[in-house]
């Protein structure tokens, strides 16, 4: 796996453990039915390389078994290394709810081991490929090369992400992601492949987009819209806006308080949850700086009038209006 140049990650609370991420990575990967005796030398490798570890391993073991996704016992450390444990009370709640929702995503940690190139929460990472294409990854995105002497193929694994393809006649590039296939045809475009109602988008140029068992050709300008599993459609789309993500910026005009709050909980580690349903049908218009959800929120609530309560730093709760 690799992290690119240029890249703009969250710091303090909200920021992601190395440890506990990749003791997540480990529990994930020895739990797979394609895990090598190799993956298992080299787990054993990182445990015998600190005490922290083994500690950090156990907890993500424990919190997986408890959430039911580990029948039979991993190997690794004796229960006498579990010296760290989940706390009670609300910072035990948070931890339950954000670290089981981070583990029960198995894919999520298994596309980091597939990747060639990902971002982590909150990051905003840029590459240059081997072609001379750039690529920009979102928040928490993962792809995986294949490139060939006939065709430059990418896999969007998880994420979002934005593609300036280099012309190359005769070698076709190509992305899959979210159940549709974009072919490049000299331009730059975006795909994101979490379900969204507007999978691809063309800011130059035009692409050609296999979904479903059609073949639409996207130009500048415009987007794939796909809502509820309805056959896909072309669009007229402001596609600048919706990548003010690559500048750490949010841009909404009459979206769902709903729909608003997903989108800053991508960009932070943890889970924002709303506890009131009709207030997430209420109307937000703005700019949002992405590189600070704390603000953010702060912002959507005062001009709302929401109560918003931080229980932790891994655990806010966005209420009625007051």
């Amino acid at each position: 796996m690799a992290i690119s140049e240029g890249t703009d990650a969250p710091d303090g609370p909200d920021a992601e453990d190395p440890v506990d991420e990749a003791a997540a990575g480990w529990v994930v990967r020895l739990a797979s039915s394609d895990a090598t005796e190799a993956d298992r030398a080299a787990f054993d490798a990182w445990l015998a390389a600190d005490p922290v570890h083994a500690a950090s391993y156990a907890e993500m073991e424990a919190l997986w078994r408890r959430l039911g996704h580990l029948p039979e016992p991993l190997p690794g450390p004796s229960p006498e290394a579990r010296t760290r444990r989940i706390p009670k009370g609300p910072a035990g709640l948070a931890a339950i709810l954000v670290l089981g929702a981070t583990l029960a995503d198995q894919s999520g940690l298994a596309d980091r081991w597939r990747a060639d190139l990902w971002s982590r929460t909150g990051e905003v990472a840029h590459a240059t490929l081997a072609d001379g294409s750039r690529v920009d990854l979102n928040t928490g995105t993962a792809l995986a090369l294949r490139f060939t002497g006939t065709e430059r193929r990418v896999q969007l694994l998880r994420g979002e992400a934005v593609f300036d393809v280099a012309r190359e006649p005769g070698r076709p590039f190509i992305v899959e992601g979210g159940g549709l296939e974009v072919r490049a045809l000299g331009t730059v475009f975006v795909v994101r492949a979490d379900g969204a109602g507007r999978p691809v988008g063309v800011a130059e140029g035009r692409v050609e987009v296999t979904a479903a068992g059609r073949q639409l050709r996207v130009s500048a300008g415009e987007a794939i819209a796909r809502e509820d599993g309805a056959v896909p459609t072309i669009v007229k789309a402001d596609v600048g806006r919706a990548t003010a993500w690559r500048d750490g910026r949010l841009v909404v005009s009459g979206e769902r308080l709903s729909d608003v709050l997903a989108e800053f909980a991508r960009y932070r580690r943890g889970r924002i949850v709303l506890l009131d349903a009709r207030a997430g049908e209420r109307r937000v218009t703005g700019a949002f700086d992405l590189r600070n959800t704390d603000d953010a929120l702060a912002a959507v609530a005062s001009a709302l009038g929401l109560r918003v309560t931080h229980v932790t730093p891994l655990l806010v709760l966005v209420g009625s209006p007051l």
